[in-house]
């Protein structure tokens, strides 16, 4: 009743084959496609050539001598640059430079004269007052990394509470005070000298 499986000899399994096989074929394949596709890419007419100038311009210039084989060759023709784009870019006038013509420029003048803060006196740059220490921090941060050395101040407001000032300083020389300030300003950072109390 038993039945005898051993005499039957299974035949071996060549999986191993069919998926070099199917490796090999995926390879030639995709060979191919790029090969196709370089070649379709090399044929194809370029885009970025002019195609007015290329027709009209003769491949040998004839009114011009020939250039000696060691004169430098220069990136003009005919008095045209070989690229336009710089000129393109340069002759568009920037908005942020340009100014509405009934406004004239302000800027903001300088706390004091060129000459040192009197003698005593001590002025420090507020850049910021917050009611969060959140955003006190945030400008902190904001000041380090413009490379200005900054403290958080706590004040007590009446019928407002607590505010967070952030301050640069102290400083006792006009002229460091005046370049920190502009430094800050060309930043996006407006500040208000205060004289230390």
């Amino acid at each position: 009743m038993s039945r005898n499986i051993g005499n039957k000899s299974a035949a071996p399994r060549r999986s191993g084959s069919s998926l070099l096989t199917g490796i090999l074929v995926g390879m030639v394949i995709g060979a191919g496609m790029a090969a196709g596709l370089a070649w379709y890419i090399m044929k194809s007419p370029s885009p970025f050539v002019n195609k007015e100038n290329a027709a009209a311009r003769p491949l040998v210039d004839t009114a011009r001598p020939a250039v000696p084989a060691e004169a430098p060759v220069s990136g003009v023709d005919d008095g045209k640059p070989r690229f336009e784009f710089y000129q393109v870019l340069t002759d568009k006038p920037d908005a942020a430079v340009v100014e509405p013509a009934g406004k004239p420029r302000v800027t903001a003048p300088p706390l004091v004269d060129s000459k040192p803060i009197g003698a005593g006196e001590t002025y420090f740059l507020q850049a910021g007052s917050f009611s969060t220490t959140n955003d006190a921090e945030k400008l902190k941060a904001r000041l380090a990394l413009l490379g200005q050395e900054s403290s958080i101040q706590t004040a007590t407001i009446p019928d407002r509470g607590v505010w967070y000032r952030v301050r640069l300083g102290p400083y006792k020389d006009a002229d460091e005070l005046n370049r920190t300030r502009a430094s800050l300003k060309q930043n996006g950072v407006d500040t208000t000298p205060i004289r230390a109390q």
